[in-house]
């Protein structure tokens, strides 16, 4: 057996690797494995065909008229309406359910309510290890807190006024 290329990933071997399984050729098999690559990003399974998105976004524009399907459910809101709620529970008492689901089938509301991409959900972090939820924790406590002006606070410290207060007690 003898190869042109440099072994990377198992799609050069072509069906080489099972043909060594099937005649029972363990060295063979133990070298070409040997010789592929360490990286698991290297392996076919990882390198899917490229693709132009703007192709991706018409092909999928044709797919849902072919199939009649609805408008695309966006992520996010642009902007938050608190009002969603009310509004929602009105055409639920006045009209009827079915006039619910028709309404958002035609205009589907967003999937989630922020738009911030930092944003964690409490119910995930809550699912995080006690090293993870400490991290995030002390990351929000220190953005609330302000830097202290330490030269001012060892002045106030020097300073006599503070020590006039003090009296020694002894035990």
């Amino acid at each position: 057996m003898q190869l042109d290329d440099i072994l990377i990933n198992e799609a050069q071997l072509g069906n080489q690797l099972s043909i060594c399984v099937a005649e029972n050729r363990r060295n063979d098999f133990s070298i070409l494995l040997a010789m592929l690559s360490q990286n698991a990003l290297d392996f076919s399974e990882f390198a899917l065909p490229k693709s132009d998105p703007s192709e991706l976004y018409a092909q999928d524009q044709n797919l849902r008229v072919a199939l009649g399907a609805g408008v695309e459910q966006t992520l996010a809101p642009e902007h938050i309406d608190f009002l969603i709620g009310i509004r929602n529970a009105e055409i639920v008492q006045g009209d009827s359910l079915e006039q619910f689901k028709l309404m958002n089938y035609l205009t589907p509301e967003p999937l989630a309510i922020r738009n911030d991409v930092t944003h964690i959900r409490t119910e995930i972090i809550d699912n995080c290890e006690l090293a993870v939820r400490k991290r995030v924790k002390n990351k929000d406590i220190q953005l609330s807190h302000s830097p202290m002006n330490a030269a001012r606070f060892y002045e106030q410290l020097k300073s006599p006024e503070i020590h006039n207060n003090l009296v020694l007690q002894q035990a």
